[in-house]
């Protein structure tokens, strides 16, 4: 669902408010943007007994097509596109187009095989991504995978030898620890690090030695039983949250963190799935609560990245309902279920108006902003254009503006650490 209209004049309702102009906004922190892996990362890194059990890539010919619900290819098409296919174990992964289309037109965005050099080079080349930042009036951001790890790392935790997977993990945080957010991404690129998700013990030490080298985000599913793991309600991740909470790291969801999307049937439109994409951080939300997991672990902050937030005021007043009324529903919790929200659940988005007009139900310290470079959903290198719509359309003032495009993020992933204030 790409932005439209991002340019659009100032909504009548604004006029004459006390929003700031375009030009006074404040540097954007974006907390959900993409990279593109490196594609000779781990035949670069992997001990050599490992390489050929790696991940990498080959260039092939291929057709992408779309049927069933389900995006599919064909390889060794005469009539094809070159692609950059990753091919790890037993999986083989085609990079598209729909991979990185910022800067495209966007008559132009289409189910496309592509190869790196198909994409703008800030979607794999840090130097270039920071320029990119400043066109688009970016400070910070925090990047999330982009290609077959997937949003948290699902990629290497389907995979069978767990040795390798775990191997390609701490290869990758510390790619992006050292190498993407080193140098000169120091202080603007946030790193965010994967975590073995077979393994809560593993993730655990994984969270401590990332934290060690300054990297205090990781990225979690939004429903791990989805994944085939341990539930938020088993308690099995408990050591998990437990060192995030020792080690002041944030644990953030992104949206299809779960492999899956909501949807009525399996005939209808990918726009039906597009349309409900809230609904997991919704369920994700509840479980985190009912669970418990709030509860036990006071210091925790979670972070629900292009979730969107309009639906957060009656999903909160629904669950005070449930567990004040005590229906049966198992509700076991010693306080009101939106007490656990304040300062430690926050929701992003990148177009959601009505959640902005409703920030005071939602919370506006609980609100963040993202550019989702470089995505079809990506407001690159309008996003300040679009920010200001958004604001300007709330009736924002200046105070609230500063919260909603960058204080808020700097309180919610503790960015002092790296430089970054108010």
């Amino acid at each position: 669902m790409a932005v439209t209209d991002i340019t659009a004049p100032t909504p009548a309702s604004a006029a004459g408010s006390v929003t700031p102009a375009p030009e006074d906004l404040p540097k954007i922190i974006s907390v959900d943007d993409h990279i593109l892996e490196p594609r000779d990362l781990w035949q670069r890194e992997l001990p050599a007994a490992m390489r050929e059990r790696g991940p990498k890539v080959v260039r092939d010919k291929l057709k992408l097509h779309f049927s069933g619900g389900h995006y599919g290819f064909t390889r060794g098409a005469e009539d094809g596109r070159w692609c950059d296919l990753w091919i790890y174990d037993d999986l083989v992964y085609p990079t598209g187009l729909l991979h990185a289309s910022a800067g495209v037109p966007a008559a132009e965005v289409k189910n496309l095989p592509a190869v790196y050099e198909d994409f703008r080079p800030g979607t794999y080349d840090r130097d270039a991504r920071l320029a990119d930042m400043d066109v688009n009036h970016v400070e910070a951001a925090i990047n999330f995978p982009n290609t077959f790890p997937r949003f948290c790392g699902q990629g290497f935790a389907e995979r069978p030898d767990k040795d390798v997977a775990l191997a390609c993990i701490r290869i990758y945080n510390d790619w992006m620890i050292d190498e993407w957010c080193g140098g000169a991404g120091r202080g603007r690129l946030v790193p965010l690090t994967l975590i073995p998700l077979w393994d809560p013990e593993l993730a655990a030490a994984e969270v401590r030695r990332c934290a060690a080298k300054g990297s205090y985000a990781i990225a979690f599913s939004e429903n791990p039983s989805r994944l085939g793991f341990a539930s938020i309600h088993s308690g099995a991740w408990d050591v998990l949250w437990r060192a995030c909470e020792e080690t002041g790291t944030v644990v953030t969801m992104h949206i299809g963190s779960s492999s899956t999307m909501p949807s009525t049937s399996p005939d209808a439109p990918l726009a039906v799935s597009m349309s409900l994409s809230s609904q997991n951080a919704e369920g994700s939300l509840c479980d985190w609560i009912f669970s418990g997991t709030l509860d036990r672990f006071p210091g925790l902050t979670i972070v629900y990245a292009e979730s969107q937030v309009g639906w957060m005021p009656y999903l909160l007043e629904r669950m005070d309902l449930v567990w004040k009324g005590d229906v049966g529903g198992g509700a076991k919790l010693p306080n009101p279920p939106s007490s656990y929200v304040k300062g430690r659940v926050y929701g992003c988005l990148f177009d959601d108006q009505h959640g902005l007009v409703s920030r005071h139900e939602v919370g506006l310290d609980q609100i963040v902003f993202e550019t989702d470079y470089p995505h079809t959903d990506g407001t690159w290198p309008h996003s300040r254009a679009v920010a200001h719509r958004l604001c300007a359309g709330a009736d924002m003032d200046a105070a609230e503006v500063h919260k909603f495009v960058r204080g808020n993020a700097i309180r919610a992933f503790g960015l002092e650490r790296f430089g970054i204030t108010d």
